[in-house]
């Protein structure tokens, strides 16, 4: 039984920022690679950024600067810095990760979500 659970959402003011975690756990042999996801009401799901487990990362090109991914591959955990929050960054924030329970066996799995309002 492998679980995704992301938390550290909320409302903020414009300019302001979060941090959002994403822990996985459960029979994992790896975690690779994590990313996080948004969904805005009324649009598509839009990749955020994705890091995997050497380190490297990828943006979404609007954000680069702005949102910051890391992990902690010892606790098979990602995170999202958020700074400089704008009122177009509300949506919810979905944490993913390709997940082995073994060296042959693989799924993709999709955290909860968490809520990020930004209020201008």
């Amino acid at each position: 039984q492998v679980q995704l659970v992301d938390s550290g959402g909320g409302l903020v003011q414009a300019g302001g920022s979060l941090r959002l975690s994403c822990a996985a756990s459960g029979n994992i042999f790896r975690v690779n690679p994590m990313g996080w996801y948004r969904q805005a009401p009324g649009k598509q799901r839009e990749s955020v950024a994705t890091i995997f487990d050497a380190g490297r990362t990828n943006y979404a090109d609007s954000l680069k600067g702005r949102f910051t991914i890391s992990r902690d591959n010892a606790k098979n955990t990602v995170y999202l810095q958020m700074n400089s929050l704008k009122p177009e960054d509300t949506a919810v924030y979905y944490c993913n990760a390709g997940i082995w329970t073994s060296q042959s066996e693989f799924r993709n799995y999709w955290g909860q979500g968490t809520q990020v309002t930004v209020s201008s």
